[in-house]
């Protein structure tokens, strides 16, 4: 724990990643970087009904965090000149028969069309199903958290479903749009994506702790991540994750999370032009290009990007120029209910008022 902030502000800190665990996660670790230091702390257990608190780096599943890796990714590409941002993604992949409006853009905003895999939801309350996963077939996901899927086999069960809207008319988030990122990345180099995220983000950063995992395990140390079905809990830290894919595969540590957020904004991964429209967003939601861009409490804007998968979350926060930020993980138990989801939402906002809430605070 370093002088982040004055004892007080510590204090308040702390509290706010206890009252996550008093809303009914089972623990979280957090880590707030500023200007003048850094602050890391944890609460609950690593375990359920365990004692010891998580460690205060130990590795986690990190969901759609995955996005804003895989973005960058394409981006980097796109600076070495293998691709172009408006780039008709079909001419890329053609076995697909995608429509050819769809451009990498669109693919990256998720303003593609294309049926979620995971299942699609509408205003309206009205549930499309996808493929198992722990929100919609909970029970059948369970029993086949081992199975290993193909990333061509989620794409084309999505494009068997039809669009939910013509290329670029809307915006909706989807899954399949960053396993199609995921496949173009590996046609445009000859490699697999975990060997050029190596090469372009892990390795000149020295993110140690970041996977783009190929099985079910997980490297220690790690919390544990849980699942309900019924009467049953199961501990559901090893899965296979490919059910997923790049929609939110990835494990990281919240070091290497603070580390690439701030690389990635203060401009030592994209050049000035494809960080401007990284960081530009569509008018209905505020996405960018694999990030949100957001109010922020005092008034400013902050740069995130969440994920939680199967008994695991991850929260991942900046300021625009990457000199503040917010990265924590959590474990929980998940259930297709979202049981946790209202009081997720409300612990993460009282946590970023904490982090980012006024010019007094010592870490803004």
């Amino acid at each position: 724990m370093s002088n982040v902030a004055d004892a007080q502000q510590q204090n308040h800190f702390q509290r706010a990643i206890e009252e996550i665990v008093d809303s009914g996660f089972i623990g979280v670790q957090v880590r707030v970087h500023g200007e003048q230091g850094e602050w890391v702390g944890s609460a609950g257990a690593s375990e359920l009904n365990g004692r010891t608190k998580p460690v205060t780096d130990g590795h986690h599943r990190i969901g759609s965090n995955t996005k804003t890796f895989v973005a960058t990714l394409v981006l980097r590409l796109i600076g070495e000149g293998r691709l172009g941002l408006d780039d008709p993604i079909a001419g890329h992949l053609p076995e697909f028969g995608l429509d050819p409006r769809i451009t990498v853009r669109m693919v990256l905003q998720h303003t593609s069309g294309v049926f979620n895999f995971t299942g699609e939801y509408f205003e309206d309350g009205t549930v499309v199903p996808g493929l198992p996963n722990p929100l919609l077939q909970g029970k059948e996901w369970l029993d086949n958290r081992f199975h290993a899927h193909r990333p061509d086999d989620l794409v084309r069960f999505a494009l068997s479903k039809p669009a939910r809207f013509e290329p670029g008319a809307d915006w909706s988030y989807a899954n399949t749009n960053y396993v199609l990122a995921r496949l173009l990345i590996e046609r445009v180099t000859g490699r697999a994506v975990a060997e050029e995220m190596q090469r372009l983000i892990s390795g000149p950063l020295g993110l140690t702790g970041t996977i783009v995992p190929s099985g079910v395990e997980i490297p220690e140390p790690h919390a544990h991540g849980y699942y309900r079905y019924e009467d049953e809990t199961v501990d559901v830290t090893r899965h296979d994750p490919s059910w997923i894919s790049s929609g939110g595969d990835m494990i990281s540590t919240t070091r290497d999370l603070r580390t690439f957020i701030s690389a990635l904004l203060d401009g030592r991964l994209l050049p000035a032009p494809l960080l401007a429209e990284m960081l530009t967003p569509h008018p209905k939601v505020g996405y960018g290009l694999g990030v949100f861009v957001q109010d922020g409490p005092d008034g400013g804007k902050l740069i995130t990007h969440n994920g939680g998968t199967a008994g695991h979350a991850a929260l991942m926060y900046s300021t625009p120029d990457g000199r503040t930020t917010l990265t924590a993980a959590l474990n929980y138990v998940d259930d297709a209910a979202m049981t946790l989801a209202v009081p997720f939402q409300q612990a993460t906002q009282r946590l970023v008022a904490e982090v980012f809430g006024g010019k007094d605070q010592s870490a803004r």
